[in-house]
């Protein structure tokens, strides 16, 4: 743009200028509106269902006997498992599971009810593909307790056989009942845990990427000069004023998650939605805050995005979400704290899940703050580019 004597200056100028040119980019609905709604409807849908369902598996019955067509017909019966494929041979149980048509097998050895009958303690052997970890781990749990329930129901009935009765045997197989409590999550719902992780890195990551470019433009077409012009000179003026616009479109996508994840999809909210509401709206201002400081230490478009696309990814790994934080290398668990995201999952921790007092989640809200006032120590930088602005691709 071409700079004019007749420019208005002022915060309400640049926010109306960066207003226009948000309604002028196609590129900017996409990654402000499209993206994110995508992502709210496609995570809830895959997981509508709570947990993986019907997955996969075969079972190979080398015994033949009416005990090895019961622990078929248990098997058949679990929730989690679809006995697809009834190979006749270990060889081809693992060819099927290889070619992926499976993700793992139940194997019911040779004279398996003769020599359990006899004490002679068969193995019964079972295979999970743990390349895909969900479905593996679901399998191996579902043939595992297969396993101890044919282990119980033999012993069951060799103790009936030999003249006790079920209420007295039952207690001898079983001398301690467990019963378990999901605390935050009794339905054990996939979604409820990875949309309330995985949507809010993907916002963070636009907004990042978003921020970034819409700075990094003004130094590519030099129209960073106009915009200082219009700040009368003051950098936190230009850049916070220009971002708002932004910022407040950002606001409305971080409630709408809310209301999707909590009001239409009934996720658990035991918490107060004031203090959800003032996590998102604070979240979104981390995550600017965070991009421009990244591009203060970078005032070049490619590398500035570059390295906030890398962070933004790697948030769905150190920010804890797919591996705990306590279990990683104190080395590698530093780096779980750097990113805004976190902070948004541990509150997201305390109120929604687990309802706790807020002064157990206010250190958080600091993290928050500190990333927001974290741009002025580069703002010196930025405004040193934007005076005179050189792109270099």
């Amino acid at each position: 743009m071409r700079q004019t004597s007749t420019d208005k200056t002022g915060a309400w100028a640049i926010m109306v200028r960066s207003m226009v040119q948000i309604v002028r980019r196609p590129l900017l609905w996409v990654a402000m509106i499209g993206l994110p709604l995508f992502m709210f409807l496609f995570v809830t849908s895959m997981f509508e269902e709570g947990l993986p369902t019907r997955i996969p598996a075969a079972i190979v019955d080398r015994d033949g006997t009416s005990l090895s067509r019961e622990v078929t017909q248990t098997l058949g019966g679990m929730q989690m498992v679809h006995l697809t494929e009834t190979p006749n041979s270990y060889t081809e149980a693992r060819h099927l599971m290889q070619e992926g048509k499976i993700y793992g097998f139940f194997l019911i050895p040779e004279n398996f009810q003769a020599d359990l009958l006899a004490g002679r303690a068969p193995e019964i052997t079972f295979y999970t593909n743990m390349v895909y970890f969900v479905p593996g781990s679901l399998l191996f749990k579902t043939f595992k307790a297969t396993a101890i329930y044919t282990k119980a129901g033999v012993a069951m009935s060799v103790a009936q056989a030999a003249g006790q009765d079920p209420e007295t045997a039952a207690p001898l197989l079983q001398p301690i009942n467990i019963a378990t409590r999901a605390i935050g999550n009794p339905l054990m719902n996939y979604g409820i845990y990875l949309g309330n992780s995985f949507i809010p890195a993907v916002l963070q990551l636009m907004i990042m990427l978003v921020t970034v470019f819409s700075l990094g433009q003004e130094i590519k077409y030099h129209t960073s000069v106009r915009l200082l012009r219009m700040a009368r000179g003051s950098i936190v003026r230009a850049v916070y004023s220009k971002l708002l616009p932004q910022t407040v479109i950002w606001w409305v996508m971080s409630v709408f998650m809310l209301s999707w994840l909590y009001r239409y999809n009934h996720f658990t909210m035991q918490g107060s939605w004031l203090w959800m509401i003032l996590s998102e709206l604070l979240f979104v201002m981390a995550a600017q805050g965070f991009a421009v400081f990244v591009f203060g230490l970078l005032p070049n478009l490619r590398l500035s995005l570059s390295v906030c696309a890398l962070t933004g990814i790697l948030s769905f790994s150190i920010a804890a979400f797919s591996f705990p934080e306590e279990s990683m290398y104190p080395a590698m668990s530093i780096f779980s704290w750097l990113m805004p995201v976190r902070y948004n999952f541990l509150i997201y921790a305390d109120q929604a899940l687990n309802g706790r007092d807020i002064f157990y989640s206010r250190i958080w809200f600091v993290a928050y703050i500190a990333y927001i006032v974290l741009p002025i120590t580069v703002m010196w930088r930025i405004k040193r580019f934007m005076a005179k602005p050189v792109y270099a691709p």
